[in-house]
C-alpha cells in the first residue's frame, strides 16, 4: 500500500464516538517539467542515430520513455517556434512568426491579454516557472514572463543577447542580474550553469505541490563556447581541427570538440534533473519532455555535416525542408509511459497546450483555439488517438517560406509570393527531399497549394501579401 492511500485510511477514535475513515486524499496533479534544447538536430544526440556525440543521460532516457520520430518544431527559427509552444498555435495563427527585433534588447512581444501555456497552468494551480531563454517581448514589455503566467523566470529576456555564454546581465523575474566578473568582455561566469542550478533549485522548492517547469537552455546554440572542464577535454583531441575565430564567437576555441562538448553538457543537465527527481521523490508524479525549437545551426564554426546533425533529414536551421522543423521529442513519464517505446505518430509544438490539458483534467477555455490535437493517447497508450489533417509553417525570411504537410506529402514553398518555387515530397519514399514531384503530379500541387494558401491570416506584423 503506497503512502498516500495509508495517508488516505488514518482512523480517528475518539472514546465517545464511532470510528470513521477520513476521505482519501486526492493525488496530485503531475508535475510537467519541459526541456527546450537550442538549435539541436534531429540526428545530435545517440537515441536518434549520433556517433561522435556522447548523450548517456538521454539515451537512458530514451530507454525509459517514448521516443518521438516525426515530432515538429513550431517554426525554423527561435521567436515563433516558442510562440507556437506558448500559444497552442502554428505560425499561420501565431501572433509570433519570425525573429523581430527591438532595440536595445528584446523581441516583438505578444499582446496583453495572450492566452498562455504558463497562464493555463497557472489557473490550476499550478506554480510556474521558466529558466533559460524568453525571446517573446522585452524588459516591461506586456509580455514578459511574470505576464504570461510564469511565477518564476531566471535567463535572458533577449535571445539576441543569449548568442552569449558569458552576458553581463541575465534577468530574475523582472530584475536585471549584473554579472560582474562578465563585465568588460570577462569570461568567468558561464550562464547555462546559473540557469540550470536555477531550475533545480525551483523543483526543489516546490516539490511538495504541483509545478510546472519550462527549461529553456541555450545549449547548444551559437557562440561555441562553454568552460575548460573534463566534458570539453573529452572532445579536445579527437578531431583534428585548426583554432577557429570570427571576430568574437570563441576564439581560439576548437569548434567542433565546443559543439560536442556543448551537446554532451547539455545531456548532463538532463540527468542531473531526472537523479533530482528521484532524489526528492516525485520521480513517478513528473513528466519530462525534452525536444529542441528548430534544426540544427551552421553559424559560429558549426559543423553540422560533420557531426551529421539532421540525420537522414535534408536542411538546417531556417530552412523549411524537414531537417530544419522536424526534431528530436523523448517524453519520460515512469509507470505510465511504456518504457523503450517508439511513435510515429505526427506531432507537432501546438500540440503541447492541449496534451498537458488534457493530461491535467483542464478545460480549455471557450474563447480559446488551438491548432493543436492532445497526443496523450499515444503517450499512455488508452483511448482513441486523433491525427492531423495536416501541419503547416511559414517563415518570414529569405522571401518568405511555406510549408504543408498532408499524410505522405510534404509542399515546400520558397517564395511566398512566386508560384514557380513550388516543391513536392512524398516522404514515405523520398525522406531526404530529393525528389520535387511537383510537375509530375499537377492536381496534387494545386491541391496542396490552394489550401496551404488558405490556411494562415494575414498579420500586420508579418505579412507575405499585403505589404
Amino acid at each position: 500500500m503506497n503512502k498516500q492511500n495509508i495517508a488516505g485510511l488514518m482512523l480517528c477514535c475518539a472514546p465517545l464516538y464511532a470510528c470513521k475513515t477520513a476521505p482519501e486524499e486526492q493525488p496530485q496533479k503531475p508535475n510537467v517539467i519541459y526541456i527546450l534544447a537550442d538549435d539541436l538536430g534531429y540526428g545530435d544526440i545517440e537515441p536518434y542515430g549520433q556517433e561522435i556525440i556522447k548523450t548517456p543521460h538521454l539515451t537512458q532516457m530514451a530507454s525509459e520513455g517514448m521516443l518521438f520520430t516525426q515530432h515538429y518544431a513550431g517554426s525554423t527559427v527561435s521567436a515563433p517556434s516558442r510562440g507556437s509552444v506558448m500559444t497552442g498555435l502554428h505560425t499561420g495563427h501565431s501572433q509570433i512568426r519570425g525573429n523581430r527585433e527591438i532595440e536595445p534588447e528584446g523581441q516583438q512581444p505578444m499582446e496583453r491579454d495572450t492566452y498562455t501555456i504558463g497562464k493555463m497552468m497557472k489557473e490550476e494551480g499550478y506554480t510556474t516557472g521558466i529558466f533559460g531563454k524568453w525571446g517573446l517581448g522585452y524588459p516591461e514589455s506586456p509580455s514578459i514572463p511574470k505576464k504570461m503566467g510564469f511565477d518564476e523566470f531566471y535567463g535572458y529576456n533577449c535571445q539576441r543577447q543569449a548568442h552569449s555564454y558569458y552576458p553581463e546581465h541575465l534577468w530574475k523575474n523582472e530584475e536585471k542580474i549584473i554579472l560582474q566578473d562578465n563585465l568588460n568582455g570577462g569570461r568567468k561566469t558561464y550562464s547555462q550553469d546559473l540557469i540550470h542550478q536555477e531550475g533545480l533549485e525551483f523543483i526543489r522548492n516546490n516539490k511538495d505541490k504541483p509545478f510546472f517547469a519550462m527549461l529553456t537552455y541555450t545549449l547548444p546554440h551559437a557562440e561555441l563556447n562553454l568552460p575548460h572542464d573534463s566534458i570539453y577535454h573529452i572532445y579536445e583531441d579527437m578531431f583534428e581541427e585548426t583554432p577557429y575565430s570570427d571576430g568574437g564567437y570563441h576564439d581560439s576555441e576548437k569548434p567542433r570538440a565546443s559543439f560536442a562538448a556543448m551537446v554532451s553538457l547539455l545531456d548532463k543537465y538532463v540527468g542531473e534533473v531526472i537523479q533530482e527527481l528521484k532524489d526528492l521523490g516525485i520521480d513517478d508524479n513528473t513528466i519530462v519532455i525534452f525536444t529542441s525549437d528548430n534544426g540544427p545551426h551552421k553559424e559560429g564554426g558549426a559543423d553540422p555535416e560533420f557531426f551529421n546533425s539532421n540525420g537522414p533529414l535534408r536542411g538546417f536551421k531556417r530552412d523549411l525542408y524537414e531537417g530544419g522543423i522536424r526534431v528530436p521529442m523523448i517524453v519520460r513519464y515512469p509507470n505510465h509511459i511504456k518504457a523503450g517505446s517508439t511513435t510515429n505518430h505526427i506531432s507537432a509544438f501546438w500540440d503541447i497546450m492541449p496534451t498537458l490539458a488534457d493530461l491535467t483534467n483542464i478545460e480549455l477555455p471557450a474563447n480559446e483555439v488551438t491548432d493543436g490535437i492532445s497526443f496523450l493517447p499515444t503517450l499512455l497508450n488508452k483511448g482513441t488517438q486523433k491525427e492531423h489533417e495536416y501541419l503547416y509553417w511559414e517563415f518570414h525570411e529569405g522571401g518568405g517560406r511555406l510549408a504543408l504537410l498532408e499524410g505522405d506529402w510534404k509542399m515546400v514553398i520558397l517564395n511566398a509570393k512566386s508560384e514557380e518555387q513550388v516543391e513536392l515530397y512524398n516522404l514515405a519514399d523520398d525522406l531526404g527531399e530529393t525528389n520535387n514531384l511537383a510537375d509530375v503530379n499537377p492536381e496534387i500541387t494545386k491541391e496542396m497549394y490552394d489550401k496551404l494558401k488558405s490556411i494562415r491570416v494575414e498579420s500586420d506584423i508579418f505579412p507575405f501579401y499585403t505589404k
